[in-house]
């Protein structure tokens, strides 16, 4: 049985009601909850929020609100595996006992029911403890600056300042859109970079983060730019 949790609580200090503010005629956490609902890949769905006017929201968009989340697990310090960990724990006492579990962010207004699927699919055939969203750098990491005193700058890798770029590794980073994962793995809190965790790579077009206004709003335009290429 496959369980989806999206985690959505309502004290964002950066993007005030970020979860459900409107982004591109909708709020949210609705871009996720129907690219959820369109996979067909779960047995059932739930936000795990401590704010009723997301819960509201949410329930309205189809999916379940089983708990509150406790305030304990809902401050800016909590980790996304204690609050997985806590969902799988609390709908296993009601019955239901799932063998993997995906955390879906509620701000990845990019995520496709496509890479849900091929998630899954990557984790399944490779016996993974976590499947999850990756995309690169758009510059090598190798050459990136550091200031030092606000007025010096020196290279993080001094070893590569002539070395091509072509002839550099290319590295990848964290897209936040989804983790998947095996149920035991999220409630052992075994580490969802660790060697046993393979990647679902998603294009730098498809990918945004969303922690300030100056996000948000470069955010709607590749989706508005996207939707109207799409048309």
């Amino acid at each position: 049985m496959n369980l989806a949790v999206i985690p959505a609580r309502g004290g964002s200090k950066r993007i005030p009601r970020k979860n459900i503010k409107e982004f591109c005629g909708k709020p949210m956490i609705a871009w996720s909850i129907e690219a959820v609902l369109k996979s067909g890949l779960f047995d059932r769905v739930i936000v795990s929020t401590d704010d009723p006017e997301i819960a509201a929201v949410a329930v309205s968009l189809g999916v379940e609100i089983p708990f509150v989340r406790p305030a304990e697990l809902s401050d800016d310090h909590t980790g996304t595996s204690e609050v997985i960990a806590h969902a799988i724990k609390w709908i296993r006492q009601q019955g239901f006992d799932p063998d993997h579990v995906c955390c879906i962010y509620a701000t990845a207004p990019f995520i496709s029911s496509d890479d849900l699927y091929r998630g899954f699919k990557l984790m399944r055939e490779n016996s993974a403890d976590f499947a999850f969203s990756i995309t690169s750098y758009p510059f090598p990491i190798q050459r990136a600056i550091r200031l030092r005193g606000g007025r010096k700058i020196e290279m993080f890798y001094p070893e590569y300042y002539e070395t091509r770029s072509q002839d550099l590794e290319e590295a990848y980073h964290d897209a936040g859109q989804f983790y998947w994962g095996k149920a035991s793995a999220w409630c052992t809190d075994t580490n969802i970079y660790g060697s046993n965790s393979v990647p679902v790579i998603i294009p730098r077009t498809r990918v945004q983060d969303i922690d300030t206004e100056e996000d948000w709003e470069k955010a709607e335009q590749i989706f508005l730019t996207q939707h109207i290429n799409i048309k």
